[in-house]
């Protein structure tokens, strides 16, 4: 005779398996994720600190008031 508990007990481990797989996959997912943010703040950083060089350089020139030279 079969134990009545054993196609629960084959669902439960079948579902374990699952998630474990699911849980594996979030967690790869999360590390790439990780990455691409770190990329991402890496290029943020490097644009502000350029904006930040021409909002200087922009300071530093003359204002040019001369009219064009078509008038």
């Amino acid at each position: 005779m079969t134990d009545p508990l054993e196609p629960r007990v084959i669902d439960l481990e079948s579902r374990m398996a699952h998630y474990e797989r699911m849980g594996d996959e979030l967690s790869s997912v999360l590390a790439e994720h990780g990455k691409a943010i770190d990329i991402l703040n890496a290029q943020v950083r490097r644009l502000a600190e350029r904006l930040r060089e021409l909002e200087a350089m922009a300071t530093r020139l003359p204002p040019d008031d001369k009219p064009p030279p078509h008038y």
